[in-house]
């Protein structure tokens, strides 16, 4: 063995036997040709580690080396340019992990991948991997109440061979439009039966409210109120996810005020619940008399208002 053994494991002179042991288990792991299949070298590479370890590990070995340096085989220290493993030529060599990882390497059907968790033994090959079934994907339209409180749905998907099977989905609360719901194992059976099955992929489309609109968490709507109820402030009552619920409008209010309702929006299981938010608006008679003109008149005399003073380009 021409080049010292030290070198070849990277470790000092005075290394303790650990040491040694880690620096030959990370070298091994480093340059196993199982591990480096397109690296013509990897094979001598790891013969020599291999080698290097053969003699430092034996303390006889390492003092007769350490006295003699590599002509140490020649006083008795082994077989010259046999393989410490084998007794072969470099050529012949395998290497046997019971030397170093203890009996579970020496045992029938041991390999590689049970000390590094990669390859197997020289020679081997990884286990291929099994083929997956089909994703079945599958579009699902829901109304926006649903969306917000959610609910049961179905679907119908046709198999492989033809059968239409219906398919009961749950829909989570506050689930957003575009989400997609994964039904697990539901999917296509893979063609190996050895293979998991496919899911099944649905993408929500929530339909558009006539009233509600959501931003976030939080639910916007428009309540109409009328003159008397935004001057003189009201109680009126509006439709929310938890049912109908009282909202207190304030005197004068102007419209497009929001009103804030704290936690009547979408309330997702696990987070905390969005606001509702009440926009206020002003709804004017079709027809107003001479009489009522008049007071209105009178009114918008009595306060001077300059409503647009803020309003610039």
């Amino acid at each position: 063995m021409q080049e010292d053994v030290y070198k070849v494991l990277g470790v000092n002179r005075s290394a303790s036997q650990s040491d040694i042991e880690k620096a030959y288990r990370d070298l091994a792991r480093k340059h196993h040709p199982d591990l480096n299949p397109d690296d013509k070298s990897a094979k001598a590479k790891f013969q020599k580690v291999q080698q290097a370890f053969e003699v430092l590990k034996d303390p006889e070995k390492r003092e007769m080396y350490d006295r003699y340096g590599s002509s140490f085989e020649s006083m008795g220290g082994g077989q010259p340019g046999g393989n410490p493993f084998t007794g072969g030529t470099p050529e012949g060599f395998e290497f046997d992990f019971s030397q170093f990882f203890g009996e579970r390497f020496g045992r029938e059907g041991a390999n590689f991948e049970e000390a590094f968790g990669a390859a197997g033994r020289a020679g081997t090959r990884a286990p291929q991997r099994r083929t997956r079934g089909r994703d079945i994907r599958h579009e699902l339209k829901i109304p926006f109440n649903t969306a917000v409180v959610g609910g049961d749905a179905q679907i119908s998907v046709q198999r492989a061979d033809g059968r239409i099977e219906t398919i009961r989905v749950k829909i989570p609360v506050g689930i957003d439009d575009g989400k997609v719901i994964r039904l697990r194992g539901q999917g296509e059976a893979s063609a190996d039966p050895r293979g998991e099955t496919g899911d099944i992929l649905i993408s929500v489309l929530v339909s558009p409210h006539p009233c509600f609109r959501r931003n976030g968490n939080n639910l916007e709507v428009r309540v109409p109120v009328t003159i008397a109820e935004a001057t003189l402030g009201a109680k009126v009552e509006i439709p929310s996810p938890s049912g109908v619920i009282t909202l207190t409008v304030p005197s004068g209010t102007s419209g497009g005020s929001k009103l804030r309702v704290k936690g009547y929006g979408v309330q997702p299981t696990g987070r905390a619940p969005g606001d509702l938010l009440a926009e206020i608006q002003i709804v004017l008679p079709d027809k107003l008399s001479d009489e009522a003109c008049e007071m209105v008149r009178r009114l918008d005399e009595e306060y001077d208002q300059k409503p647009r003073v803020d309003l610039t380009w």
